[in-house]
């Protein structure tokens, strides 16, 4: 998302949630505004249709949410495909789907989609990433005061101390096209990141690392990149941030031994993360919108919590586990 906005609001009223919000599966939530209506798209999802993928939902509040049924048109030679990570972004006025794809374990790959609204259908407008990177996910548009877009989105490096899946940043020449010079965001310098011990992968067997879900806000003239990391299957998963001036870096990394942003509550909530970042119906409440295994593990379920500042960074004031009240322009 761009800047941070905080208007003068004369009244408001409040809006009760509970977690989770949106009781079907959905995972890696996606929320963004447009006009009056906020909507949500992520991975998964109780409806199915062989044509189409990712369930898009509808909001006045961020908490009520109507199905607006599958948003994205499959491309051809994708229909038996693996879907993930969708986000939706406005850019000349045409809505762009940015989507994970790829087929089993190969060709993983991130490809953008366009419609006319942002309720869609997206048809798919071919691959962003280049064809010679093996492994490309989550993607991530962000645009920056300099008027550019940038797309930041997790890829894997086998190479250094803690090899596995990092964040790179490319600058989007247009909707459709990136400039193919990749800058590193972040790597894994914990243990807490750890996706799995001697993973057998790319002919080797790897302490293998994960870092993935970036969405990035702006705040008093310093870019916040959020991600997840650990293994998204368990309790080790968590959110934490880095920082720079600019997209393009350099960044400051400062992870601890544990995610500083979003942890697991053990007991209560696993594996909270790959959150997205929305500016709450008050105009003013920063809220992060994400993910966590319901009580049997049988499904991720989108849930919402505030952002806090701190004078060490931003901590998200969740996962909650009982009824809050957010605000709304009245």
């Amino acid at each position: 998302m761009a800047d941070v906005l905080t208007p003068n609001i004369e009244t408001k009223s409040e809006i009760s949630y509970i977690n989770p919000v949106f009781d079907s599966y959905f995972a890696d939530p996606f929320a963004c505004r447009f006009g009056p209506f906020f909507y949500a798209v992520g991975t998964g999802g109780a409806i199915t249709d062989d044509n189409r993928v990712f369930q898009l939902l509808r909001s006045e509040n961020l908490v009520d949410w109507t199905s607006l049924g599958l948003a994205l048109i499959k491309p051809e030679g994708f229909e038996d495909g693996c879907y993930w990570a969708p986000e939706i972004s406005e850019i000349d006025g045409t809505y762009y789907m940015v989507y994970s794809v790829g087929q089993g374990d190969k060709n993983h790959q991130i490809r953008v989609a366009a419609a006319p609204s942002p309720e869609g259908p997206y048809r798919d407008q071919g691959r962003l990433t280049d064809p010679q990177i093996p492994f490309a996910i989550d993607p991530h548009i962000y645009l920056h005061t300099d008027g550019h877009s940038y797309l930041y989105y997790a890829t894997d490096f086998l190479d250094g101390d803690r090899p596995g899946t990092s964040l790179v940043v490319d600058r989007m020449i247009s909707a459709t096209q990136l400039a193919g010079q990749p800058v590193v965001v972040a790597r894994a310098t914990s243990d807490w990141q750890r996706y799995q011990s001697n993973r057998p992968i790319y002919g080797q067997t790897l302490d293998w690392h994960t870092l993935e879900g970036p969405s990035v806000v702006r705040r008093e003239g310093k870019i916040y990149v959020f991600y997840s990391g650990g293994n998204w299957q368990n309790e080790t998963y968590g959110v934490d941030f880095v920082s720079a001036d600019h997209p393009l870096g350099q960044y400051t990394n400062t992870t601890q031994d544990r995610p500083r942003v979003l942890r697991t509550i053990p007991g209560k909530i696993e594996g909270p993360g790959h959150n997205s970042i929305v500016l709450g119906p008050d105009n003013q409440t920063l809220v992060a919108v994400y993910h966590a295994w319901n009580p049997d593990r049988s499904a991720r379920l989108m849930r919402i919590d505030p952002i806090q500042w701190t004078p060490d960074g931003p901590v998200i004031d969740g996962p909650s586990l009982s009824q809050r009240s957010i605000f709304r322009h009245g």
